[in-house]
């Protein structure tokens, strides 16, 4: 090829020099063109996302209608017996609260590590498993992983509820919204209405509160028989106990114990004993 910067030079080219055009397009073919193996991502793929969460919200629906959570009565603080629970969808985490070491001084590795790591997990579960396969017995780490997920799910789903059972069995307490439903029966057959709710009795109110024998009821007493003094798990309560003991009775039982309770005579004097003894006589229902 010649050389200078005259514009009317002969410029011979040896072989072809010349760029080819490329005929390649940048554009990637259709997925058409690979039938059975690709589809676009929008509409199709996303369509098929879309029908499968809206089959799983409307199973996830359908048992929450068919098991709804019990409807008991109205909270009542005096209500010593009443086992709370969960509705069912959470048992596996209220049953995970229970173990030691996510509960106490670890509860907020119970409440907010391991469900922010499994969540965050499954957040991050396209990032980490980038296989091309799809199915799940060539991809054992995220189908171990499911597995374990669901297994445990269940096991403490299982556990929580046998736990509840065996309480229940163990205070003789049955469900409140077992009650309403047997009464309301029970009124159905009757030809009654269904009874709204159970009148519960009125509170027993604690005698003599200025008395200095109750400061030495709450020093000794409080801790078996609730801070309120109604008692629960098998424990009496102390108000209106005047009316089932009398004065030597109530003091034969703090001197030397009854059962569960323990005896006050080493720990405690004559005179504290008998002020405890008379201020627990006093305990009576007022009169209506």
């Amino acid at each position: 090829m010649a050389h200078g910067h005259n514009s009317k030079e002969k410029v011979v080219f040896v072989g072809d020099s010349r760029v080819k055009k490329n005929s390649m397009v940048n554009i990637p073919p259709d997925f058409t063109s690979f039938p059975g193996k690709s589809e676009a991502f929008i509409p199709y793929f996303l369509l098929k996302e879309w029908m499968v969460g809206v089959v799983v919200l409307v199973g996830f629906l359908v048992l929450t209608i068919a098991h709804p959570a019990p409807l008991g009565y109205p909270a009542d603080p005096m209500n010593a017996a009443f086992i709370p629970m969960p509705d069912w969808y959470f048992l596996f985490m209220y049953q995970l609260l229970k173990y030691p070491y996510v509960s106490g001084d670890y509860v907020v590795l119970g409440v907010m590590g391991i469900p922010g790591l499994a969540f965050g997990a499954l957040l991050l579960a396209p990032f980490l498993d980038t296989g091309k396969e799809r199915r799940f017995y060539r991809r054992p780490i995220a189908s171990s992983l499911m597995l374990l997920s669901l297994i445990s799910c269940v096991y403490l789903t299982k556990v929580s509820w046998d736990h509840y059972q065996h309480q229940l069995e163990e205070s003789g307490t049955k469900p409140e919204h077992i009650v309403r439903e047997e009464k309301a029966r029970e009124a159905y057959e009757k030809g009654q209405p269904a009874p709204s709710a159970v009148k519960r009795a009125k509170p027993v109110a604690i005698v003599a509160e200025d008395d200095p024998a109750y400061g030495l009821i709450k020093q000794n007493c409080m801790a078996c028989h609730a801070t309120d003094l109604n008692g629960g798990s098998g424990i009496p309560a102390l108000r209106g106990i005047g009316d089932q003991f009398s004065l030597e009775e109530l003091h034969d039982v703090v001197t030397n114990g009854n059962g569960n309770m323990p005896a006050f005579k080493d720990k405690l004097s004559t005179a504290e004993i008998d002020q405890i003894a008379t201020w627990l006589s006093k305990q009576k229902k007022a009169a209506e």
